[in-house]
């Protein structure tokens, strides 16, 4: 039987809730915070561009929340998380959100007909942040990903239509768990200022590595080992994703595998600063994008080591 999937040439249906404004709101937050997917999603039509800002502004919004609270309470960041929650369920019932984002997001949701339980899985991650700050094994860590990470995936074939798809999800999930612990790789010394671990205890264990070698921002061998133990199982879900983009829609495989090329390149960059990634954030150019870009869009499948 043949899997019906939404049609990505459908014109745009009219807005139930969102105004040009409220998209420009997605656009820009996803602009500011999200370059490499930004960068990767001008290779979309504008139509889809649409979807994927809206998406990324839903989960911009209680990511700032959490990561960066400024004055606010944990008691007051969970209030915003409960609200944010709440008015995206009374959205889909009809009742118009108070925020832009979730104006247009509920306006997506509807158009591709995805589920409600991916979105709610991410905030129940959002929500976790709040409170627990290590995990015991790399299953435990994966636990959190499902919602931080592998729900972004999900979420995002069925906002390039495949959400349906046999074997589609799988590699989608792969993808949003790699790139996740990329970050969690690029951004070990940001998330310690937190109070946050996101390598697995057990890991650290085996190489040697406590909680004050990463507190104390200073580059041992035992923290380069772990990395490069991390960077392997990374570089082994990059290659799982890969080799699902097939499956996706012709018209939005390279923008996708632009997407992966450009996170998996950040590995490299944390191997080319000798894996002290407390000295500086590890990160691609602008210069080095567009030689990325011209290579994938010329059909060179980019290189894992």
């Amino acid at each position: 039987m043949k899997v019906q999937e939404h049609d990505l040439n459908t014109p745009a249906v009219v807005s139930a809730f969102a105004t040009s404004e409220d998209h420009e709101t997605c656009r820009l937050l996803h602009k500011k915070f999200g370059t490499s997917y930004y960068f990767a999603t001008q290779r979309f039509r504008p139509e889809l561009r649409r979807r994927v800002h809206a998406l990324y502004g839903f989960v911009r919004v209680p990511d700032e929340w959490v990561d960066n609270p400024g004055v606010l309470t944990i008691s007051e960041q969970r209030t915003l998380l409960g609200n944010y929650r709440s008015e995206l369920l009374r959205g889909l019932d009809g009742v118009q959100p108070s925020e832009p984002v979730l104006r247009a997001f509920c306006d997506v949701m509807r158009e591709v007909q995805m589920p409600i339980e991916e979105p709610l899985i991410f905030l129940d991650a959002m929500e976790a942040d709040l409170t627990v700050e290590r995990y015991p094994t790399y299953p435990d860590l994966q636990g959190y990903m499902r919602g931080s990470a592998s729900a972004v995936g999900v979420m995002m074939c069925y906002v390039l239509g495949v959400g349906k798809k046999p074997g589609v999800l799988e590699p989608a999930m792969a993808l949003g768990e790699a790139m996740q612990l990329t970050n969690f790789l690029r951004d070990v010394r940001e998330d310690s200022e937190r109070g946050r671990i996101y390598l697995p205890l057990e890991d650290m264990n085996q190489f040697g590595v406590s909680e004050a070698d990463l507190f104390a921002h200073r580059m041992t061998p035992q923290i380069q080992h772990l990395l490069e133990y991390e960077i392997v199982r990374a570089r082994g879900l990059y290659r799982k994703a890969q080799a699902g983009i097939s499956l996706l829609p012709k018209e939005a495989q390279k923008a996708v595998l632009l997407a992966l090329a450009l996170y998996a390149e950040i590995l490299l960059k944390i191997e080319g600063q000798n894996y002290d990634v407390f000295v500086r954030r590890a990160r691609t150019t602008r210069v080095e994008k567009v030689v990325i870009a011209g290579k994938i869009m010329l059909g060179i499948q980019p290189n894992l080591p």
